[in-house]
């Protein structure tokens, strides 16, 4: 279902691995993966879906408006994770090394396909 949009997005970033596209429940609901050996997108995803509710709670009590994006750079992985709904989020992991720039913008630039197949 969202796995061709998924698929456009990791294939089109240097460096990326994997996206998977997740509720904020931990639940994964489609997930493509270009290097599978590298890293478990959705037990990656599962982890962080916990934060990204943390993030958005500490947003709301701010009042500094909804959380859209959220970035996570380890040492041996990058993670940029973006708000496609109130309840749903797409993460795409890449390596260190990988253009992160890139994954942002084609992130928001899949947000609407990805909203319309919600």
């Amino acid at each position: 279902m969202f796995a061709e949009t998924l698929r456009k997005v990791v294939d089109n970033v240097d460096g990326a691995l994997a996206a998977v596209i997740m509720g904020l429940d931990g639940i994964p609901v489609d997930t493509y993966v270009r290097q599978a050996d590298r890293v478990d997108v959705n037990t990656v995803g599962m982890e962080f879906s916990f934060i990204i509710s943390q993030v958005r709670k500490a947003g709301d009590s701010l009042q500094v408006g909804g959380l859209e994006e959220l970035a996570v750079k380890a040492q041996r992985l990058v993670l940029v994770c973006r708000m496609i709904s109130p309840q749903y989020f797409v993460a795409i992991a890449m390596a260190p090394e990988g253009n992160f720039g890139k994954a942002r913008f084609l992130a928001r630039m899949a947000q609407p396909a990805l909203v319309a197949q919600l």
